[in-house]
């Protein structure tokens, strides 16, 4: 809603107020007035003839009031209201003073009240003109009682032709004068009100458009008073540590949030940006960069801290990943050359000591040491081509297979595998799930992950393939092992880093390295069971 609207709405929600408050008064007024008039006019032996004409106008009106309250509530137009309401009011003034004695009524005065009604209810121009209404009523009843029209209200000629005239006139100034004061005063004090409604309502649109941005903002605002004691809490802070306002409202700020560098107002104030953390209440644990600086109010009151924040984790876990690609990427350049090179001598070494074992003059005790020489050689020339499967990947010739027939194929050959005998093999993916992909180097990736598995089992365990179809399907690998501790987590992946005796170290670099050639990414976590969860992401159509 606009802020002309709102004035709006205010303004007439203020005029439905100012006119029920009208009715209430002129009803107390009338009730004071004429009721105790009524009630001297009975206990004294004058003009008891007035009693019952008083009480009839009291009863009218009341009358006139339910009635102008009820049409109130249905009306829309207040201005046209608020006009009838004078007009019946100077009507009824008149009807008073032709029963209670026209130049002689004391209740003449009540015009001027009506006047004053008048220029709160009304422009000053209308309250003027009901001014002029007025000395035409009045005046209209001094001349018809001048000249004896008024027999019937038993008017008479009672005072003297200087008496009329001064009386018309002595009315006829102070209603104008009245008019012209009241309209004046009331003319100022609604513009006075509506500056006033206006600035309230820019206020209230000013506060009401803070709460909106800062409800939608995606970093967390926290507000912290003097005290370290949490004083609000916006929608995305609750977002991302899964707390809500009253969770965490009046609590301590260095309780609630020991991984931040929150202590008292005064230490806060001078912190710079930084890196904590926050641990979730199940146990996930972010890593969130904040920044703090002072709050003040309006009047440039001190409110405390105020604690801006954001989730790293996904960033972090990303710059993790460049780098690992880039330290990735560098060992494979350097190594790759140094791999031919040994090669080369190594091929020499072997083949002259296969040579040297076919000599007649071989003893058995050389021919031992010569086996393991060569069984050796065999063995680093081996691990030399892992590591240039990993160093220089095969590009992969990618095209729409379905998943459920690699893993088909997989859980046939591990089945074949005596390593897999205590290992309890589960499925849980779809009979139909096409990505585009390389058949031969998924497989060997999963073969590479079950070889993992089964080792970290020790051979006896469960092996759960599934699937998540979600934006970017995954092929998961899940085992029942004892998984992979968070302090090495971000190592796992790094060529021969190994947690095993014999290990080389190349085969989760090279399965990183499959799935990154392929345009996805792997991910490990720990699984349901407790053991190692590793996931393929690949992009929809593209692998």
């Amino acid at each position: 809603m606009t802020t002309t609207g709102t004035l709006k709405k205010q303004r007439i929600k203020n005029d439905n107020r100012s006119l029920t408050l009208y009715l209430i008064s002129r009803t107390a007024v009338i009730t004071f007035l004429l009721g105790g008039a009524a009630i001297f006019y009975l206990k004294g032996s004058a003009n008891r003839t007035l009693i019952q004409p008083l009480f009839l106008l009291i009863g009218i009106a009341y009358a006139e009031a339910l009635i102008s309250a009820f049409v109130l509530k249905k009306i829309s137009n207040t201005d046209l209201f608020s006009q009838l309401q004078i007009v019946w009011d100077l009507l009824f003034v008149t009807v008073l003073i032709l029963l209670t004695g026209g130049v002689e009524s004391v209740f003449s005065f009540a015009y001027l009240l009506v006047i004053v009604s008048a220029s709160f209810l009304l422009s000053r121009r209308l309250t003027v003109l009901s001014a002029a209404c007025a000395v035409i009523m009045f005046g209209g009843i001094l001349d018809l009682q001048f000249f004896n029209y008024l027999h019937s209200f038993n008017l008479f000629r009672s005072a003297s032709d200087g008496t009329f005239f001064y009386t018309l006139f002595v009315h006829g100034v102070a209603f104008f004068l009245t008019s012209i004061l009241s309209g004046t005063l009331a003319e100022r004090w609604r513009q006075s009100e509506e500056q006033l409604q206006r600035k309230t309502v820019d206020y209230a649109e000013l506060e009401k458009m803070n709460r909106t941005i800062l409800s939608h903002i995606s970093s967390g605002l926290m507000l912290i008073n003097s005290g370290g004691r949490i004083r609000s809490f916006n929608r995305a802070a609750s977002s991302i540590t899964d707390l809500s306002l009253p969770d965490v409202y009046d609590l301590d700020a260095a309780e609630m949030f020991p991984g931040l560098s929150i202590g008292s107002s005064a230490a806060i104030a001078l912190a710079k940006r930084s890196e904590g953390y926050f641990v979730k209440k199940n146990g996930q644990r972010l890593i969130l960069g904040y920044a703090t600086t002072s709050a003040r109010g309006s009047q440039g009151e001190d409110l405390g801290i105020l604690v801006t924040f954001q989730d790293l984790t996904q960033l972090k876990k990303v710059e993790e990943d460049l780098k690992r690609t880039d330290r990735l990427a560098a060992v494979g350049r350097l190594a790759a050359g140094m791999a031919h090179e040994i090669r080369n001598p190594l091929a020499s070494i072997s083949g002259s000591v296969q040579l040297l074992m076919e000599a007649e003059t071989a003893q058995p005790e050389d021919l031992r040491l010569m086996g393991i020489v060569v069984k050796e050689a065999e063995r680093l020339n081996g691990l030399l081509t892992d590591f240039l499967v990993f160093a220089k990947p095969k590009q992969p010739v990618k095209k729409s297979v379905n998943v459920a027939s690699i893993f088909d194929q997989l859980v046939e050959m591990l089945i074949a595998d005596p390593r897999f005998e205590g290992i309890e093999i589960s499925k849980r993916y779809p009979a139909e799930l096409n990505l585009v992909l390389d058949q031969g180097l998924i497989l060997q990736v999963l073969w590479d992950l079950a070889i993992n598995a089964t080792e970290a089992m020790q051979g006896k365990g469960q092996l759960v393939f599934s699937v998540e179809q979600n934006k970017s399907p995954a092929i998961i690998v899940e085992d029942s092992g004892p998984g992979i501790d968070d302090e090495i987590k971000g190592r796992i992946f790094e060529p021969f880093f190994s947690t095993k005796e014999q290990g080389t170290g190349l085969g989760l670099a090279s399965v990183y390295s499959v799935v990154e050639a392929h345009g996805g990414m792997v991910t490990v976590e720990r699984g349901t069971s407790g053991g190692a969860r590793f996931s393929l992401l690949f992009v929809p159509g593209e692998g």
